[in-house]
């Protein structure tokens, strides 16, 4: 923030936007080339790879290249309106207020009107640091400025705004450079997230204040070396019929059937992480956004911004049947398309029985080997339902933001 006293007063959504043309569906389908516009390296480093995965995958031969964009947000979408680009990525805070503004709302709903929106997700596409912040400054000699200054400033927002700030130094400065930072909040915790690559082009990764586990001397264990080996999976034979217009993907493998992937391709569709997200794209499904795998309610603020404006009472969630339930008793339209079954694997069970600490990705896990775990096991998982469960099953888990945010403590901390 330089030399200046300066005050943090609101924060927007982080989240970058790819607002499209209607017939980017019709080029893909031909294979053709989309030619989006951005100015941002960061942007075309993680956006654009992005985006050549979550994109429909209507042909194979489709590419994505980016080509510079100059001008205000108004401008730049009345260059994608005459069709200079197929799609133009802008930060979602900006959209927000310009529709929040009396003066400018219409003219900028005028031009989204006729639009596809891909939000992109805050892990494989992180913001850059402060994105969404209002900054007020004053010159330090400015008493009466620098008094202002303390009476609206969001100490809060403030502090997350230093941190993102002093941790992007670390990797480089100035405004070309090709990495995000951004801060994370799930329940009452909050993490900083940064990512892409460094000045010297070297590719980073880094959670900061994740939880703290002593696993010195521990025997350590984790579900995620055993995925796909807990569950099988079977199709109901029912017909499903969604009626709302917005559904909530909780796992890609709830839309195998053909019947719900065309009823998708209707919809405006949301998936829980980035897996379902490229499972859905696979089979021709538009995506509009994700939960980052932080669960659903990760979601429901988002979903109140302008931009999105998406009601609870619009939201189906598309799950397994043993699920379902769990949806519907928190007041959520919810369709169970499979059914699971336990698998029993006697390695599993060693490695639950030898383990002090345990890391599940979901809860069913957790109860299918309860029986062979320690009296004194410390239990560790994602946040969402599966911490929820946890809790009110009278546990109290290590809860890591989502999985990879694991994953990469795992990799830097564990044996």
């Amino acid at each position: 923030f330089g030399v200046n006293k300066f005050a943090v007063v609101d924060r927007d959504d982080t989240r970058d936007v790819v607002i499209l043309n209607q017939n980017v569906e019709t080029k893909i389908q031909k294979g053709e080339t989309l030619i989006i516009g951005t100015c941002s390296p960061r942007r075309e480093e993680m956006a654009i790879g992005f985006l050549q995965k979550a994109l429909p995958q209507l042909n194979k031969d489709f590419r994505i290249q980016t080509k510079d964009i100059r001008g205000n947000v108004d401008t730049r979408l009345r260059k994608l309106d005459s069709g200079e680009y197929d799609g133009i990525i802008l930060a979602a805070a900006g959209l927000n207020r310009l529709l929040n503004s009396l003066a400018d709302a219409p003219a900028i709903q005028e031009l989204l009107s006729n639009k596809r929106l891909v939000f992109l997700p805050l892990i494989e596409c992180v913001p850059a640091p402060c994105q969404g912040a209002i900054v007020a400054e004053a010159h330090p000699s400015n008493i009466k400025a620098v008094e202002v200054l303390h009476a609206i400033n969001d100490a809060e927002l403030t502090n997350a705004c230093v941190q993102e700030k002093k941790l992007a130094k670390q990797y480089g400065t100035g405004c070309l450079q090709r990495f995000g930072v951004t801060t994370i909040s799930y329940g009452s915790s909050r993490v900083l997230y940064a990512a892409g690559k460094d000045g010297d082009g070297n590719t980073f990764a880094i959670w900061s204040g994740l939880p703290s586990l002593q696993i010195s001397s521990k025997n350590f264990f984790s579900t995620t070396d055993f995925m796909g080996s807990f569950f099988q999976y079977e199709y109901s034979q029912d017909i499903v019929g969604i009626t709302e217009p917005v559904v909530y993907v909780a796992n890609y493998k709830a839309a195998e059937k053909e019947e719900i992937i065309e009823q998708l391709k209707e919809k405006r569709v949301w998936a829980a992480g980035t897996k379902t997200w490229f499972e859905l794209a696979k089979k021709g499904i538009w995506v509009e956004g994700s939960a980052d795998a932080f669960g659903l309610e990760f979601l429901q603020i988002p979903w109140q911004m302008p931009l999105i404006g998406i009601s609870k009472n619009e939201i189906a969630v598309v799950t397994n049947s043993q699920s379902a339930g769990i949806w519907r008793s928190k007041g959520w339209k919810t369709y169970g398309t499979y059914f699971t079954s336990e698998k029993y694997v006697p390695e599993i069970e060693q490695q639950v029985k030898n383990a002090d600490i345990i890391f599940w990705t979901s809860f069913r896990q957790y109860e299918q080997y309860k029986n062979a775990v320690k009296e004194n096991a410390v239990h560790s998982c994602p946040y969402g339902e599966t911490a929820a469960q946890f809790k009110a099953a009278g546990i109290s888990p290590v809860v890591f933001p989502n999985i990879k945010a694991f994953q990469q403590w795992r990799q830097t901390s564990a044996r």
